[in-house]
């Protein structure tokens, strides 16, 4: 597998799991047709059909791309991790329950963490 060269800030999120500010990333307010790819690896993880305006400050997915990502206890012991099933590169937090979606559910991502590829593309 071919691993992306990272800039120190994706670096620090992806590898070392530190989060972006909120509001921050270049794709909370973006909701144009495409795939969300794993910014290390290229592996898709998100349509955009998946993606909603959460208002968190994060892009907000209710379902991942199937086998894309894994759910991991976090090490916080009360949150549920969620990393690229390819590449184990941090992506975010998954919460449940939260009633955004018929789903329930909200993939909390960070914009580092991914790129956007187009439908045009």
């Amino acid at each position: 597998m071919r691993l992306n060269k990272l800039t120190s800030e994706e670096e620090a999120v992806i590898i070392h799991k530190a989060t972006e500010a909120p509001f921050s990333g270049e794709y909370d307010g973006l909701f144009k047709s495409g795939t969300y790819v794993c910014r290390r690896c290229n592996a898709p993880l998100y349509s955009s059909e998946s993606k909603f305006h959460s208002g968190c400050g994060w892009p907000s997915f209710d379902e991942e791309i199937a086998g894309a990502v894994k759910h991991i206890d976090d090490r916080d012991g009360e949150r549920i991790e969620i990393v690229c099933a390819r590449c184990g590169a941090h992506l975010g937090h998954v919460f449940m329950n939260e009633g955004y979606t018929p789903k329930n559910t909200r993939h909390c991502v960070n914009s580092l963490s991914m790129r956007f590829i187009s439908a045009n593309e």
